[in-house]
């Protein structure tokens, strides 16, 4: 059955690089999504898989029943794009002004359509019911995924595996990891309110500014001083806004900044202590202040059976050269919504550029992945999918790729 399948993924690459490169002249960023959302659905309609658009937004689901009994096994691709200019001099450069697909969704979106379209070529000799989860928004929080799983998009599935084309890891390797494995990723925002003045009389004023570059030094001691050395974190200012003329003391002053956590008990921790770091710094300055601490997504935590078994199942699949376990990540990805849910693992396919001196990361103008990494996504998930119907989660019965 594995190798029927990867045949036919082979076949129809062509067509994946196709669909992948129209998405990526046609972007759409988070919540905006209403043609690609279309797009997906279309093409589902015209193959006659049962398809459901609108799901938690502009989500699209999409359900292919095996003509056997067996789990039923999610897949998960986003297709939302950034406000990003694309500066890449290719072909498929975006056509809308400040807009591209920066971050892979569009081959993420191009491997589960056609590995749907095997699979329900398939579906007389498969096991069990496959659902295809089109997720949007998963660049911005809430994202997309919170949204659709409480309009239904989980209901009845034992399993979602779900894979992140990774440009920084070569072509043909696997990353994968049990537990903690992609941050938790929340957003804090700090006003400062000061007394502003002519910057020749300082002693006539509150400085925001000062106030806020205190703020700023102190900040880091959390991570350093206050933090277990055990138990990564990240609190980092990204933005500092205190414009004003050069001879004036600005009266207010904003930081903006991100904080990112593996641990539930350590992210409330930090979301206090920022306050009290805040609360103490403005006191000493006699300055108010404003506080307010967003969580974005929880930290991507992978299940241990179902990450070996992923792991597993990578074997089988000829192009990948390396499976290897990954180190903690501390982007942030709203897959960890699913993996709070039901049982599941996210991991990476290695697709860095070919032939190019330099790949650039994740959110540049000049990302590009290797096209060669979404056939060998496809076949990874369609190998988990395809047997996980005869996996047990327990230490009396699991996976034996030689017998797949």
């Amino acid at each position: 059955m594995v190798e029927h399948l990867f045949s036919k993924l082979e076949s129809y690459y062509e067509e994946m690089v196709e669909i992948r490169r129209y998405l990526h002249q046609h972007p759409e960023i988070s919540f905006k999504e209403v043609n690609t959302a279309n797009y997906i659905k279309a093409y589902y309609e015209k193959l006659g898989i049962e398809v459901t658009g609108g799901v938690g937004g502009n989500g699209v689901v999409a359900r292919i029943r095996g003509n056997k009994p067996g789990k039923t096994v999610a897949l998960r691709a986003d297709f939302d794009a950034l406000p990003i200019q694309d500066e890449k001099d290719v072909p498929y450069k975006s056509l809308v002004p400040g807009v591209m697909h920066a971050c892979g969704h569009d081959g993420h979106t191009a491997t589960l359509l056609v590995l749907a379209k095997t699979l329900n070529e398939l579906k007389d000799e498969l096991a069990g019911t496959y659902v295809m989860i089109h997720q949007h928004a998963e660049e911005y929080a809430p994202g997309g995924a919170i949204s659709m799983i409480k309009d239904g998009c989980l209901e009845g599935v034992d399993v979602i595996f779900g894979t992140h084309l990774w440009a920084s890891v070569p072509t043909g390797v696997i990353q994968y990891r049990t537990g903690p494995f992609m941050a938790a990723a929340d957003r804090f925002e700090v006003s400062i309110q000061g007394q502003g003045g002519h910057g020749a009389q300082p002693h006539k004023t509150k400085d925001s500014i000062v106030t806020a570059s205190q703020l700023v030094i102190a900040l880091q001691q959390i991570v350093s001083r206050r933090v277990n050395p055990v138990d990564s974190a990240v609190v980092t200012v990204g933005s500092f806004v205190a414009e004003n003329a050069f001879n004036v003391i600005a009266d207010k002053a904003k930081l903006v900044g991100t904080v990112r956590t593996f641990n539930e008990e350590t992210r409330t921790f930090i979301e206090k202590e920022i306050e009290r770091v805040i609360k103490g710094t403005c006191y000493s300055a006699d300055c108010s202040y404003d506080y307010v601490f967003d969580r974005g997504y929880p930290a991507v935590v992978n299940h241990q059976a179902e990450t070996e078994f992923l792991a597993a199942a990578a074997d089988l699949v000829p192009e990948v050269n390396l499976i290897e376990e990954s180190e903690p990540q501390m982007g942030g990805e709203d897959f960890a919504h699913y993996l709070q849910r039901v049982k599941g693992t996210f991991f990476f396919t290695g697709a860095k550029p070919l032939n190019t001196p330099i790949a650039y990361p994740h959110h540049h103008p000049k990302f590009d992945i290797d096209e060669n990494a979404m056939l060998i996504a496809a076949k990874t998930l369609g190998t988990a999918a395809l047997n996980y119907h005869a996996f047990q989660s327990d230490e009396t019965k699991s996976f034996d790729p030689a017998k797949a």
